[in-house]
Parts: C-alpha cells; structure tokens; sequence
C-alpha cells in the first residue's frame, strides 16, 4: 500500500520504502513538479548529445531529412502523409539510440566492466533495436525518394 503525504521543498523523484503495517513494507514515490520532469528528460538527451557521435550524427540526418520535407512541401510536390512518416522515422531511431544509451550505461554500472555473457545480449539487443530502426528510416527515405522522383518526372 503506498501512503501519500504532502510534498517537501525540493523533493526528488526517489523512493524509499514505508511500513504499512507491522512487518510489511511498501514503496512511497515523492512527487517532482511536472516541468522538473521534462528539464532532466532534456538534460539527458544533451549529455547523450555531448557524448555520443552516431547520436549527433543521426541529429544532423534527422535535420537534413526534415529540411527536405519542408523544401518538397514548399516546391508542391510531397505531402503531409510522408512529411509525418519521415518525421516519425527521424524521432523513432532518435528514441532507439537513447535507449541503446541507456542500456549499455545501466550494464556497464552494473557489471562494473567484467565481461558477462547476459551483459553482452542486453547490449547486443539494445544495438539491434537501433539498426532495426535505421533500415526502417532507410526504407522510408527510399519510398519518399521514389515518391518525389515519380512527382517531379509526371
């Protein structure tokens, strides 16, 4: 059972373990303002800026993709259909590589840098979710290239 009580100056989002009743114990969360919550969701995608290239790397593609949609939009020849497929597919490898980031730093806490067999499919997945999602940014690139090509050639 988690009991509630009023927030103290400065909480975090940490949590502690309360007894409810005697021998029993339970997870009390402290409450975080709701714009505290997004100021470390954007400070966390700054330190994985600052720390990762193929992250910025992917930014920079991400960029010129979106750029590309908007001059296709502007010339009359792509629509918003594929302006939100490639928006999503830019945002979808984006969200893979934080995870893939988050992955390999909680197991390199965790195994304190010893190899271990479990250690290297948690990363190897992570790594997989991200190529699954940069083929699938790579096969939308190509049907909006072929879509935009076939426009401009009618």
């Amino acid at each position: 059972m988690i009991k509630k009580r009023a927030p103290d100056a400065g909480d975090t989002c940490s949590l502690r373990r309360v007894p409810s009743t005697p021998g029993a114990a339970t997870i009390k969360k402290r409450r975080r303002s709701f714009f505290a919550s997004f100021r470390d969701a954007f400070d966390g995608i700054q330190v994985i800026a600052r720390r990762e290239r193929n992250f910025r790397v992917q930014i920079i593609l991400g960029i010129l993709a979106i750029l590309a949609c908007i001059i296709f939009q502007i010339l009359g020849v792509f629509d918003a259909l594929l302006f939100i497929l490639v928006g999503f597919a830019v945002f979808f490898v984006l969200a893979m590589e934080l995870v893939n980031t988050a992955v390999e730093a909680i197991i390199d806490m965790i195994s304190g840098g010893k190899s271990h067999p479990l250690a290297k499919i948690a990363k190897d997945a992570a790594a997989g979710a991200v190529l699954l999602a940069s083929v699938f940014a790579i096969i939308v690139a190509v049907a909006v290239a072929a879509s935009v090509i076939g426009r401009f050639l009618e």
